[in-house]
């Protein structure tokens, strides 16, 4: 809110990312790099998220909020 961009940035940087991985995929591998560029690309980032939503889940207990 105070910057102006909200969760644009993030989401931006994301599909930057994806894209990238993907064209560079498919230099190298061909149309199969379609499938599977995008997501090496970005492995590090998505298992980044999921193991910090674990932990978060492991140490906070989850309830009504009252």
């Amino acid at each position: 809110d105070w910057g102006g961009a909200g969760a644009t940035v993030p989401l931006t940087g994301f599909g930057h990312a994806l894209a990238k991985g993907v064209e560079k995929a498919v230099a190298e591998q061909g149309w199969l790099g379609v499938l599977t560029g995008g997501l090496s690309a970005t492995a590090g980032g998505i298992t980044t998220a999921v193991v910090s939503a674990v932990v978060m889940a492991l140490i906070f207990k989850p309830g009504d909020k009252r």
